[in-house]
């Protein structure tokens, strides 16, 4: 593995983004842009109706955020023409053919210029329509990898996915690919081609059936928990990324082809500044609910890692009891208790882009977590947060501190079914009861618990697998990179990605913390 100057390798090259107005690829938008202005161009693919909306996209949810502060720090008044200059937008769209590109000189441009595509576009909802997840994240891979092949001048293609497309794993996960076919069950007849006409044979009765929207849509997110547990995936999302692995592993042919698979991504850690996070995402989702005095109950173990570099995959899932109603909080991007800073996952895809740059090789992947060198467990989690909200207590919109104590922990799925009989199946038993003494005076109150009753439980069912997650994931790869990095000249000062150099009570006390508080309580 050869190395060198991230920054020399990146100067004058043009680099085509998916997914551009995700959490991870603004943060590697911003990192490129400030530490290599001399960059030639970024064609950054989002999904718009046309060229004025792309433009409201880019300056309301990428370049206008408060990440990009230093960068328009440095400009000043050149900002703008800067932008205008390195940033090209191309609507567009990865689950069609040449990523949906309608303009033929816009689409022979990027082919002829393009020397790095990174895929970050992704629906990461656990429970998405199955067409719409099959579309993104498996069929997606494929006209991304298609139209890398059409590209002349193409270096290297880094396909970020999840390190949670191992599954309800246990033990240590490798860092080794899914074949095509393979399931995790050992089912045999997984057929990728097969599920996209599986898809279009069901959208196809709904529509015979004169199904709704509404009616469709749950159809649709049925049928993909249904398939991903067929083959023995725990949900439609990590079970669409691995058949995004597998045609990655059959399309690539002479591609260089790098895949990165982080586990949960949290906040910032030094760059561009400490604490930089967007959208309740996995942990926040416990940190907003804890600081803001909702957190009654924790649904997990508390003995478990928390690996704090997932990009989306193991959820942290609680109870919410606010004035006798019930509520759920999860993580979105779905990332288990495995947990790593952004600019980490970040610094860590560019390294692996340049060691891999006009270098094909058989299947090589990348675990970035933290779950094996620097392991964090909910249980610190739960001091952190305890000790943090006790020193600086929200203030709450009437103008009072909000008090915090520790939450009941309920530590396997015996004593959440006990706290759900006691707290609300009894009640609900009661009223439908009063219900029926009181001639249905009770029933929308009945309907309304049940609701919420059903809500939870789904959720928990959806959720259940990561909640005791026992695996850690090996980076034994992540860590040979770090190595040749250390050895190859490149500024590891700049593309620090070693979970070791993070001291997770600090973290959280003087960075997590606070950026949840500054950017995303409101």
């Amino acid at each position: 593995m050869e190395l060198g100057s991230i920054l020399h390798f990146l100067q004058d090259k043009t680099i085509l983004v998916t997914g551009a107005t995700g959490f991870l690829a603004k943060v590697l938008l911003e990192k490129i842009l400030r530490v290599q202005p001399n960059i030639k161009k970024l064609y950054l693919l989002l999904r718009a109706a046309d060229a004025k909306s792309a433009t409201h996209r880019l300056h309301n949810e990428i370049v206008g955020k408060d990440l990009f502060r230093l960068v328009k720090e440095k400009l000043g008044a050149n900002f703008n023409s800067f932008v205008s200059k390195k940033l090209t937008l191309v609507p567009g769209d990865i689950s069609r053919e040449d990523l949906g590109l309608e303009d033929p000189i816009l689409r022979e441009e990027i082919c002829n210029q393009t020397d790095v595509i990174i895929n970050l576009a992704a629906t990461t909802n656990f429970d998405e329509r199955y067409d719409i997840s099959l579309g993104l994240n498996t069929f997606g891979v494929k006209y991304v990898i298609n139209f890398a092949k059409k590209c002349t001048k193409l270096e290297v293609l880094v396909h970020v996915s999840t390190a949670y497309v191992c599954g309800e794993g246990e033990g240590l996960i490798l860092e080794k690919p899914y074949h095509l076919g393979e399931s995790l069950n050992g089912m045999r007849g997984l057929d990728i081609y097969e599920e996209e006409k599986v898809v279009r044979d069901k959208l196809s009765e709904l529509r015979q059936l004169g199904a709704s929207e509404s009616e469709t849509k749950e159809v649709m997110k049925d049928l993909g928990i249904g398939r991903a547990k067929l083959y023995g995936w725990p949900n439609t999302y990590v079970f669409t990324k691995a058949m995004g692995e597998m045609l990655v592993e059959q399309l690539k042919g002479n591609l260089s082809v790098v895949i990165i698979r982080p586990t949960i991504v949290t906040s910032t850690f030094k760059e561009p500044f400490p604490g930089w996070a967007e959208g309740v995402r996995t942990i926040d989702s416990l940190a907003v609910a804890y600081g803001k005095g909702k957190l009654t109950c924790f649904l997990g173990d508390l003995k478990a890692i928390v690996d704090a570099v997932r990009f989306c995959m193991k959820p942290f899932i609680c109870l919410i009891v606010i004035d006798f109603s019930l509520f759920l909080i999860s993580s979105e991007y779905h990332q288990f208790n495995k947990q790593i800073p952004a600019d980490m996952v970040v610094n860590a895809i560019l390294v692996a882009m340049v060691a891999h740059a006009h270098h094909p090789s058989d299947d090589v992947i990348y675990h970035v977590s933290s779950s094996v060198r620097r392991p964090l467990r909910y249980s610190n989690l739960q001091d952190y947060g305890l000790r943090y909200f006790t020193a600086k207590p929200w203030i709450n919109k009437d103008g009072r501190p909000v008090k915090v104590g520790k939450v009941t922990v309920l530590s396997n799925m015996d004593s959440f079914r006990r706290y759900m009989f006691i707290r609300y199946l009894i009640v609900l038993k009661g009223l439908e009861l009063a219900n029926i003494a009181f001639c249905q005076y009770f029933q929308g109150a009945y309907l309304d618990l049940n609701r919420k009753i059903q809500i939870v439980m789904r959720l928990v069912d959806l959720y259940k697998p990561y909640l005791f997650f026992k695996a850690a994931f090996d980076d034994m790869n992540t860590e040979k990179l770090r190595m040749a990095a250390r050895q190859g000249g490149v500024e590891t000062d700049l593309f620090y990605f070693d979970p070791k150099l993070i001291d997770w009570e600090d973290y959280f006390l003087n960075i997590h913390f606070p950026g949840v508080v500054k950017y995303i309580f409101k």
